[in-house]
């Protein structure tokens, strides 16, 4: 047992004969007591790398769908990672409206302002609250729809008013909105269960081959 495989030559052939060595007998005896807390491992492992593709990936995908910054995209998406013996992960995406201002790099024009493809009619760049610039338009000019402005349409969170050359007018701010992403939730999570299957085989075989490489033992 403890030479392993070895093979026997005779005239009219040859014969393998496959076992396992001493070594491994010992490495595979070893990780049979160690199988619960390896497997937590390998799991705790899987999952996480799981999140952090699906995240990548979601990024990606709505970037490109909806032509917004994938940066402004992952700022939506928080993962939650596996801590503990709660062998459950999860992302968060946030799909309320985003700032128009923040999906690319807004000019201001003559005619208003234009960002990743949008223009915005009538539209002025500026810094109103806080220390960013955003895209605003009065809610009195022609060009002004609750389309481009979806936080005047739910009243009272107009973004309020703002005096501008001694006179109060009531502005709005530019968004995008996010609601067209609502039906690839479904297939993200398919998406998610294939890859967890497969690191997760990764993984395993990660922790047996630790001990059969006779990997120090982390």
């Amino acid at each position: 047992m403890s030479i392993g495989s070895y093979t026997q030559q005779k005239r009219d052939g040859g014969m393998l004969t496959i076992q396992p060595s001493a070594v491994h007998v010992q490495a595979l005896k070893e990780f049979g007591d160690m199988v619960p807390k390896a497997a937590a491992a390998a799991q705790r492992r899987a999952i996480n790398k799981t999140i952090r593709w699906l995240r990548t990936h979601i990024a990606r995908a709505v970037g490109k769908q909806e032509r917004i910054a994938i940066g402004a995209v992952r700022q939506r998406l928080r993962a939650y990672p596996v801590t503990g013996g709660d062998m459950r992960g999860k992302l968060w995406f946030g799909i309320n409206a985003i700032e128009a201002s923040r999906v690319g790099r807004a000019r201001q024009t003559g005619a208003g302002v234009s960002v990743a493809g949008r223009r915005y009619q009538g539209a002025f760049y500026k810094k109103v609250y806080g220390s960013n610039a955003d895209i605003w338009i009065r809610t009195s000019s022609k060009h002004f729809n609750t389309t481009d402005y979806p936080d005047a349409a739910q009243g009272g969170r107009r973004s309020g008013y703002v005096e501008e050359n001694d006179n109060r007018f009531p502005l709005a701010k530019a968004k995008v909105s996010l609601e067209q992403v609502r039906p690839h939730f479904d297939a993200w999570v398919k998406r998610a269960d294939e890859r967890l299957l497969e690191i997760l085989t990764q993984e395993l075989n990660f922790e047996l081959q630790k001990y059969l490489k006779g990997t120090p033992r982390v």
